[in-house]
């Protein structure tokens, strides 16, 4: 590639813009800029040429066309190894340009905000700025393209060590990463129009295409297994309050797995307006508690079920203050250790004392207002993906039947809900075992019903006497109400459906037990 004389600057984004544009100039490059980026060089002491000088045309239709012209993209698009291109251009009284810097107009800033309209956010869809990255990264064996202000620093360095070139390697993976840029914002585009000009009740609010876009975060230090390659990716502008979002504060970088079981343990508090905390391990709660005292809540969760706690994630949805944080470095004695904590702040001193733990993660997540997940939830399948809508499903009280000749008490009927929200997010078949607003035994996971409610049973131990279950689905037969009786607990929440309903109804009636009716069911694989 011949050296570098020429750059044409576009930029919505003007960060490092100054530092770039001095930095070229130093290099005798002859600056070539649009509109307010003309403006913005210009008032730092830069000299430019204009677009209009080289186009004959001021800007027309408010600033809608500016670069679409043949004095643009044919110095963008001609290719420097063919004489007729050279000879033409020549002719045609047009310049080269060997380096195009754009970024462009903030549509999927504009679109994130509350209320904006169609109309404004039309206006944010960029013409001539993908016209020029789509000219410069095609014609990227004799141009540069520059699309992230990220890139600047090193580009500048390698012209200033390369008598003004850049190696084809460099200008291959800025011309990838610029379509990669122009891809992403064309999808935004399109899921913005498919939503405000379709809604959500046609095709089930699934678009022909579903066009994902994500950013690469981070290299992860493997996935589920040391053998298994992985990485994090997230969306343009994620969302406050998410798991992507989130500010880590100490601790090591988080694993495939620990993301996993922070985003399980974000998406079950998120049920929670008042003080809850829950454990997870493998994305399962090991533990959850909620209640109007935050330290005793935090101490609830843990300590019941302290062995599965080990290693665990502790997610809380409200700031950890002193005394909570004192809660969990005195029951931290008996766990002995966890991965990582997630909260919406840590006030006072809390976050110091839970940095005596070095190695364990410590997420600042500000207010939870990131989950659950955006309209749809995707999972890959061989060829192709399956996508549906996050289970936000919450169930009314007017919604509940009572079956059995015994109803729930007030208090009951408070346990049973609480554990029902919890059942929610357990892997299916799930079975929840809870008293005093805090689980006491959990199964999942399993291939039989019954199966998982030995299970709670057995993890709870005496302390299921006088508890309430919650099954995320029917009983397909009898024994597993029949087992939750022998074990003491005195109430039971599940969906209903079974062709097999009166039998299993008639097994609460003979254990004493209340049941109550859903109707929604709440799957989990």
């Amino acid at each position: 590639m011949s050296s570098i004389n020429r750059a044409l600057i576009s930029v919505s984004d003007k960060t490092g813009l100054a530092e770039l544009a001095r930095g070229l100039a130093a290099l005798d490059i002859e600056l070539l800029g649009t509109g307010g980026t003309a403006t913005a060089l210009e008032a730092v002491g830069l000299k430019v040429v204009r677009s209009e000088t080289l186009t004959g045309f001021n800007e027309l239709l408010d600033g809608r066309v500016k670069t679409l012209h043949p004095a643009i993209h044919a110095g963008i698009l001609a290719r420097r190894d063919d004489p007729k291109h050279l000879e033409q251009l020549k002719t045609a009284g047009f310049w080269p340009i060997g380096l195009v810097v754009v970024n462009l107009y903030p549509f999927e800033a504009t679109v994130a905000k509350t209320g904006v309209t169609v109309e404004e956010a039309v206006e944010q869809i960029d013409i001539g700025g993908v016209a020029l990255l789509r000219s410069a990264a095609k014609n990227h064996e004799g141009v540069a393209v520059v699309c992230d202000p990220s890139d600047y620093e090193a580009v500048l360095s390698e012209l200033k060590a390369s008598s003004r070139t850049l190696s084809l390697a460099t200008r291959r993976r800025l011309a990838q990463k610029a379509f990669e840029h122009t891809a992403s914002y064309d999808s935004a585009i399109a899921r913005f129009m498919d939503t405000n000009f379709h809604g959500p009740d046609e095709h089930g609010g699934f678009p022909e295409r579903l066009l994902l876009s994500y950013r690469r975060k981070a290299v992860l230090r493997y996935g589920e297994n040391p053998h298994q390659a992985a990485a994090v990716y997230i969306e343009g502008r994620p969302r406050a309050g998410s798991l992507a979002a989130a500010e880590q504060l100490n601790g090591k970088e988080l694993s495939h797995n620990n993301y996993l079981d922070f985003d399980s343990a974000l998406s079950l508090i998120a049920e929670f307006t008042e003080p809850c905390c829950a454990v997870i391990k493998h994305r399962n709660a090991c533990g959850c508690a909620a209640g109007s005292s935050l330290g005793k809540v935090i101490e609830a969760a843990i300590m019941a079920d302290s062995l599965s706690a080990f290693g665990g994630i502790v997610a809380i949805n409200h700031t950890v203050d002193d005394s909570a944080a004192a809660v969990i470095m005195k029951v931290l004695k008996e766990v002995r250790k966890f991965d990582g904590i997630a909260a919406p702040d840590y006030s006072g001193n809390a976050l110091a004392m839970l940095k005596e733990k070095k190695n364990m993660m410590i997420l600042k997540m500000g207010p939870l207002t990131g989950h659950p997940p955006h309209h749809v939830t995707v999972r890959s399948i061989g060829g192709g993906l399956l996508a549906q809508e996050p289970d936000t499903r919450a169930i009314r009280r007017d919604e509940l039947r009572v079956v059995t000749k015994r109803d729930p008490g007030p208090e009951e009927m408070n346990e049973l809900l609480f554990a029902w929200r919890i059942a929610k997010h357990i892997v299916s078949n799930a079975i929840v075992l809870a008293k005093n607003r805090c689980t006491v035994g959990i199964g999942s996971g399993q291939v039989n019903r019954v199966g998982s409610v030995i299970i709670a049973a057995r993890q709870a131990g005496s302390r299921a006497k006088g508890s309430v279950m919650a099954s995320d689905a029917f009983f397909p037969y009898p024994d597993g109400v029949e087992e939750a009786g022998k074990a003491g607990v005195t109430a039971a929440i599940q969906p209903g459906g079974s062709v097999k309903d009166t039998e299993v109804i008639k097994a609460a009636d003979a254990a004493g037990m209340a049941m109550v009716l859903t109707g929604i069911r709440h799957f989990k694989h």
